[in-house]
């Protein structure tokens, strides 16, 4: 037993393997449906209570949200918490993202801030569980320990979470009460959904005499609950039948069978014991009934016809994959959905014995120390090697100032030694630049002795660039990249810490911060995939893969940030575009490596 009194919580499960609560009203209709039992069809339509909601139903027999629109199902839970906590009171603490709008904590999150919030303290330390955040009630603001990067908080009333009393069963299985299963089956919905469903199902509803015997003579099928308001959503419930083989796939459907629908809950009223739950059933069980399922429908003259989840870039695939399942399920036929696909950011553990140096690469490790600019030569010294002049200049802008070529440069920054009507050449490319803006343009840069054509990017001398100081692992792991089965992985591990910025960084001597690190990047142990590592060694020692600047994804400034050479950080899945399988990747790579100087050729030159 748990509590003899508590706030019942409904939550779902997201990516990232975290249960969300739902808001109070809606676990108030949730918990509404789940008491009423099987006369109440075991589906609950999430938009009944906020139409935000709408594609959303769970179904209470499997536990698990199912969303119409793209067929994707999350898990659900029923839990329970003390009356007296944040939910038994209405009280919702929220964050502010970074599009202005408020968050809810986790449940536990929440309760633990109200706790310490009501205790009259100054602020509260999420590390203990398992958050790397201060709470600050004088500020009423949200602080990272490691960053330090501050957000708005705010606690709010609202509606008190369910109540219920007495002994509370551990289990969150459905129905939750034991008398329920006697109950007469609730009136039909007359709702446009719902008479769309029945309308469809009165279309297939005739059998010819034949076809009647034939699905009498086949091994029967498990009736499935009663349908209620929103069952063209999911009618019946989302039974969990294991797949062949005996091997559990995550895209795998459970299917959603409406086959052998009845007005009530088996065996209500017709003098014969209610049959076992799908709770009760092993998997050979779950196979033999999903087998039965299809002859009865076979023999019924109606086609098994599975419904996936539709990829592709347009959401009128999902959609059309949610409206097909929910009109066949509706005319009883056997629907297949897949579950959302989950992260997954590693390879499974590899032991040390595992781990293989990479052969024609030398060490597993590299180190990168600060690099100051070389001293010794001029910005005019440097670019003399990389210029013509040119007496004559044509009649066109330069595309530094935006002023014509043949007047003088209009930069008004400090001013360089050089005369400001003076124009070159670059030898390579032959675009055509004031001299006086390419000896700014030189000086307000990292001042290597390299130069990048600002028009079509062509690099001059060996380009470096400000990483900070840090350490590259690589090595080779004994588990293949979707895509790549027929080869190991690279992995690389960068790891670069916190420090000071220096005087090649855009505000020296001001702390900066390293988040994410030490950050895992896969190569595939191929022909070309080791060319890419042996490139991106090269990249590491000039100080190109990183640098510090504004994070795009979190907009915080003086931080570590990649450096336009893209790297693959999901291990088994490739759900933000940063993971496998990816077949262009590794050509792609290389075009940016190229972009910034780094070819074959580099490799010649570093071995010199």
């Amino acid at each position: 037993m748990l509590l003899a009194s508590a706030a019942v919580v409904w939550e779902w499960l997201n990516e990232h393997g975290r249960w969300r609560p739902y808001g109070p009203a809606v676990s108030h209709h949730i918990e509404a449906v789940a008491r009423a039992g099987p006369r109440a069809g075991g589906s609950v339509v999430l938009g009944q209570a906020d139409s935000r909601l709408a594609p959303y139903i769970i179904d209470l027999q499997s536990m698990h949200q199912f969303r119409q629109d793209t067929g994707t199902i999350r898990p659900v839970r029923r839990s329970y918490y003390d009356p007296s906590s944040a939910p038994g009171k209405g009280v919702v603490w929220e964050w502010e993202n970074d599009s202005g709008s408020w968050t809810p904590y986790d449940m536990d999150v929440g309760i633990t801030i109200q706790r310490a919030y009501e205790k009259q303290h100054p602020w509260v330390d999420l590390s203990a569980i398992g958050f790397c955040y201060v709470i600050d009630f004088a500020t009423m603001g949200q602080i990272n320990r490691q960053t330090r990067r501050k957000r708005r908080v705010r606690r709010r009333l609202d509606m008190i979470y369910p109540l219920v009393s007495g002994a509370l069963p551990k289990s969150q299985s459905w129905p939750a009460s034991p008398g329920a299963a006697a109950s007469p089956p609730a009136p039909a919905c007359t709702c446009p959904q719902c008479l769309l469903v029945r309308s469809v199902k009165a279309a297939g509803a005739p059998a010819a005499p034949q076809q009647r015997r034939a699905a009498a003579a086949a091994p029967p099928a498990a009736p499935a609950p009663g349908v209620l308001h929103g069952a063209a959503g999911a009618p019946g419930a989302l039974q969990a039948l294991a797949s062949q083989g005996g091997r559990r796939q995550a895209a795998s459907a459970p299917a959603l069978s409406s086959t052998g629908l009845a007005a009530g809950p088996a065996g209500a009223g017709d003098g014969k014991a209610p049959r076992p739950g799908l709770s009760t059933l092993n998997r050979s069980h779950l196979q033999r009934l999903a087998i039965a399922q299809s002859r009865v429908l076979i023999a019924s003259g109606v086609p098994t016809v599975p419904v996936k989840n539709l990829t592709g870039s347009s959401p009128v695939n999902p959609a059309l994959a949610g409206i097909t399942g929910i009109l066949m399920s509706a005319a009883g036929l056997p629907v297949c959905l897949t579950r959302p696909p989950k992260l997954v950011l590693h390879p499974p553990p590899v032991s040390k014995s595992d781990i293989q140096a990479i052969p024609g690469i030398s060490h597993t490790c590299r180190k990168t120390t600060k690099k100051q600019a070389k001293k010794g030569k001029t910005p005019e010294e440097v670019l003399k090697k990389y210029l013509q002049k040119v007496r004559h200049p044509p009649d066109e802008d330069c595309t530094i100032c935006m002023e014509r070529l043949s007047a003088p440069s209009g930069y008004k920054g400090p001013q360089p030694a050089v005369k400001p009507d003076l124009v070159g050449r670059l030898a390579k490319c032959g675009h055509v630049f004031h001299l006086h803006c390419l000896v700014a343009m030189y000086n307000n840069g990292n001042k290597d002795g390299s130069l990048q054509c600002p028009t079509c990017k062509t690099i001059y001398g060996v380009k470096t660039g400000t990483q900070p100081p840090g350490k590259m692992e690589y090595h080779i792991i004994p588990h293949a990249l979707p895509g790549h089965s027929d080869c190991k992985t690279i992995r690389i591990i960068y790891n670069i810490p916190p420090g000071v910025q220096g005087p090649e960084h855009p505000n020296p001597g001001k702390s900066f911060t390293a988040r994410g690190f030490p950050r895992h990047c896969y190569l595939p142990d191929s022909e070309k995939g080791r060319k890419v590592l042996k490139l991106l060694l090269v990249a590491w020692d000039r100080r190109l893969i990183f640098a510090i600047g504004t994070s795009s994804t979190t907009g915080e400034s003086d931080t570590v940030i990649w450096n336009e050479i893209h790297h693959k950080t999901e291990f088994g899945s490739n759900l933000t575009g940063h993971g496998y399988p990816d077949v262009n990747y590794l050509d792609n790579v290389l075009a940016e490596l190229a972009a910034q100087g780094i070819t074959e050729e580099s490799l010649a030159q570093e071995k010199d």
